[in-house]
């Protein structure tokens, strides 16, 4: 997750070119989490994960991708999800397409495939939340997230990252994307070929990729989770990268 970054273009994108899929119900939702030595925080993950799709009322599947685990991250996620090893995979955007392919092979094609972080807790109506902005011919919901402890930051760091957020941040939309938050159509997503290979901001360039495609991106402040505020995290150019360089 790169955090609040602009994305490049104003919340809305382009116009979707398929409304008629646009209109058309779900039936499946798919959510794919990466983790590297996560254990200490991947089982309140998925915990929440799970609650979020009981409450859809559409069948769900949820892929751990493990990425090089020497802990029990594998064990941990074995209990609420698929897991899969990463082998070949080097960037963290090979790492999520990975994990979404693999769901993706056996799902309808009217899916919308939500990604989130190990270190993130989604609240119980998130899946709900992304799927009521998602019939309005949507390709893509790109939420929003919340520091989980803020006040454990530095007053400073505080100031600059909560000037950060709100500087890309209206009444009723914003221009950032987290992959802590995201959701797109099965379709679309297949469509652009996925996450691109890049070692950050994959959800940027994703969303770079569904625009191009003339593809529409929603950005709705109302779609929130939240996500760790450590400066030390697993993913380099992440958001703990982030927040480390706002004390530099």
């Amino acid at each position: 997750m790169s955090g609040p970054e602009p994305t490049g273009s104003a919340p809305g994108g382009g116009p979707d070119d398929d409304p008629d899929d646009g209109g058309a119900p779900f039936q499946a939702v798919a959510v794919v989490v990466p983790a590297r030595d996560e254990a200490e925080r991947i089982d309140a993950c998925l915990r929440s994960v799970r609650v979020a799709l009981a409450g859809s009322g559409l069948p769900g599947a949820v892929c751990v991708v493990a990425d090089r685990c020497v802990d029990g991250t594998e064990a941990v996620a074995a209990r609420h999800a698929e897991v899969v090893r990463n082998t070949a995979a080097r960037t963290i955007g090979e790492l999520r397409t990975l994990g979404a392919r693999r769901l993706l092979t056996r799902l309808p094609a009217r899916t919308w495939l939500l990604s989130t972080d190990a270190d993130t807790v989604v609240p119980p109506s998130w899946v709900a939340d992304h799927l009521r902005h998602a019939p309005a011919s949507a390709a893509a919901v790109a939420g929003v997230v919340d520091l989980d402890d803020p006040e454990a930051l530095p007053p400073d760091v505080l100031c600059r990252y909560t000037d950060l957020v709100r500087a890309g941040t209206g009444a009723d939309r914003h221009t950032h994307a987290y992959a802590a938050n995201l959701g797109v159509r099965a379709e679309a997503f297949l469509q652009v070929g996925g996450f691109p290979a890049v070692p950050s901001g994959e959800e940027h360039a994703l969303l770079a990729r569904l625009r191009a495609a003339g593809r529409r991106v929603v950005c709705p402040v109302d779609v929130r989770a939240r996500t760790s505020a450590r400066t030390r995290g697993r993913a380099v150019g992440g958001l703990a990268d982030l927040l480390r360089g706002l004390g530099a």
